[in-house]
């Protein structure tokens, strides 16, 4: 594996497997079990297999990243993690993983990029903070080295890039020697960095970015129970404050998708909903429909941020807190409405603030 980043880890994953059938159970199970023993190719094909019955599921989904990433199998390990930040745009260990395979190949402005979205999903993530110095570390190794190209007299250079390759030396700790376990463990400390005399540089390119085990965090999976469900109350009728229209539809959009009311969640769209990922309209409503009808129980809450609304537009910014029998998130989105009648749409809908 690759030294320097960390990617997040896949936990016992028994718990969110409430809702599929014993046999692929069965399949998740067993290939957990040869990951966390280091039995990288058998655990492959029995991903593969759960994955044919259930192809959507994030657990095994995430498990398949990290065994293509374990066999070097980068652009479809990318592959993989990219298609779960675009049906899972809430989950930041995605965004995390991408950044990792990113820096191994050296792209770290998109390593760089991933991270931020992993942060903006869930700004507690520290492992996603820690790969982030680690990437500005890396940034400012190749400007330093740069300015000793343009100028190789220039001796604060000289001792900046002498540090950060020092720091990246003291970090080569691999995940081949970390212990495979199901259930989390805490994290060795990081080793200290001993100073050292600065020494000019050779323009050597800096360590590659490192795989090393987290403690997993990856989705919740302990079921909660059902929600009361509670009755959807239509949009405030046009007049009155716009902003408080805004966020009681918003509200009421939250409510509809708790419900598990489909018409109601796809009625608080409006006719120019900008469709993520540029798919079509229908795609996109038959997608969300299955997604609200699969889960047992859903529960949903948001807590407005902060709202702003003219006439005719609004934008309100909210916590939104996402749980079912199999998943369950948190994350900050931002949704533009506009008024449609007596009635305020969802116009566009994104992850962060």
């Amino acid at each position: 594996m690759w030294s320097g980043l960390r990617a997040a880890l896949a936990a016992t994953l028994l718990g969110a497997l409430s809702c599929a059938s014993a046999a692929p159970a069965d399949d998740l199970r067993e290939a957990q079990k040869l990951y966390n023993q280091g039995k990288v190719a058998p655990a492959l094909e029995k991903i593969d297999v759960f994955l044919k019955a259930q192809p959507r599921d994030p657990q095994g989904r995430f498990l398949k990243g990290l065994l293509l990433t374990e066999q070097r199998r980068v652009p479809e390990a990318i592959q993989v993690f990219t298609g779960l930040t675009e049906d899972f745009p809430e989950l930041p260990e995605p965004y995390n993983n991408l950044a990792v395979l990113y820096a191994s190949q050296g792209n770290y402005d998109k390593a760089k990029s991933a991270l931020e979205l992993a942060i903006h999903t869930h700004p507690s993530y520290a492992t996603a903070h820690e790969n982030l110095g680690d990437i500005y570390a890396q940034l400012a190794s190749r400007a330093y080295d740069r300015a000793l190209q343009l100028d190789k007299n220039n001796a604060t250079a000289q001792v900046k890039l002498a540090m950060v390759k020092d720091l990246f030396s003291s970090q080569k700790v691999t995940a081949a020697s970390a212990p495979r376990t199901e259930a989390a463990k805490a994290e060795a400390p990081a080793p200290k960095v001993e100073p050292k005399k600065p020494e000019a540089p050779a323009k050597a390119e800096p360590p590659p970015p490192k795989v090393e085990a987290p403690k997993p965090e990856v989705v919740a999976k302990a079921p909660t129970p059902a929600p009361p469900v509670a009755a959807v109350k239509p949009n405030a009728p046009a007049g009155g404050d716009a902003k408080a229209q805004a966020i009681a539809a918003v509200e009421s959009w939250a409510k509809a998708w708790s419900a598990k009311d489909v018409k109601g969640y796809l009625g608080a769209y409006a006719p120019e909903f900008e469709v993520p990922g540029g798919a079509s309209r229908a795609a996109w409503e038959k997608e969300r429909a299955d997604r609200i009808q699969k889960p047992k129980t859903i529960e949903v809450s948001v807590k407005v941020l902060s709202a702003q609304a003219s006439d005719n537009e609004a934008t309100v910014v909210v916590r939104q807190s996402y749980r079912s029998d199999t998943l369950k998130s948190n994350n900050t989105k931002t949704l533009k409405l506009v008024r449609s009648g007596e009635r305020w749409l969802i116009k566009q809908e994104r992850v962060g603030g």
